[in-house]
C-alpha cells in the first residue's frame, strides 16, 4: 500500500506543479501581451501625430503655393496709360482739356478697353499731377482689392 501512496503523492505533486507552472506562464504571457498592446498604442499615437503634422505641413505648402501663384499673377497684371491735351476750337473760344486713357493688361493681353477721362486744362497747371489725379486704375487699388479682407457678420 505504501508504494501506491508514493505513486499517488508523486502524481498529485506533478499535477500541482503543472498547474502552478500553467498559472505562472499564463501570467507571464498576459504581462507580455499587455506590454505589446502598450507598444502598439504608443506606435498608433505616434503615427497619428505624424499624420496630423504631415497633413498640416501639406496644407501650409498648398497655401504658400496658392499665395505665390496669386502674387505671380498680380505681378503680371499692369496698367497701360497715356494722356494728352485735346484742343477744341469753337468760333472764338479755344477749349483745352487733358485726356487720360487707361487699360489693364495681363502680360501682353488687354483685359479691358481704353477707359477715357477728360478734365479741363488751364495754362500753367502741372500736366503730370493732373493726369495722376484722374487715374481710374490706380496700382495701389488693384493690390488692395486682391487682398483678403475680413468679413463682418451682420446681426439682426
Amino acid at each position: 500500500m505504501e508504494p501506491v501512496w508514493w505513486i499517488f503523492a508523486m502524481l498529485s505533486c506533478g499535477i500541482m506543479t503543472g498547474g502552478l507552472v500553467y498559472f505562472v506562464m499564463q501570467s507571464r504571457m498576459e504581462v507580455r501581451l499587455s506590454r505589446q498592446r502598450e507598444e502598439l498604442a504608443a506606435a498608433k499615437a505616434s503615427l497619428s501625430a505624424q499624420k496630423r503634422a504631415l497633413r498640416d505641413s501639406i496644407h501650409a505648402v498648398e497655401e504658400s503655393a496658392r499665395m505665390r501663384a496669386i502674387n505671380e499673377f498680380l505681378a503680371d497684371i499692369h496698367i497701360e496709360e497715356r494722356h494728352y491735351i485735346r484742343e477744341q476750337k469753337a468760333l472764338f473760344m479755344n477749349k483745352k482739356s487733358v485726356v487720360r486713357q487707361e487699360r489693364i493688361f495681363f502680360r501682353s493681353l488687354p483685359l479691358s478697353n481704353w477707359i477715357e477721362q477728360e478734365m479741363p486744362y488751364q495754362e500753367g497747371m502741372d500736366l503730370e499731377q493732373l493726369a495722376s489725379t484722374m487715374a481710374v486704375f490706380a496700382p495701389g487699388d488693384l493690390i488692395e482689392e486682391s487682398e483678403v479682407r475680413p468679413r463682418k457678420m451682420l446681426t439682426r
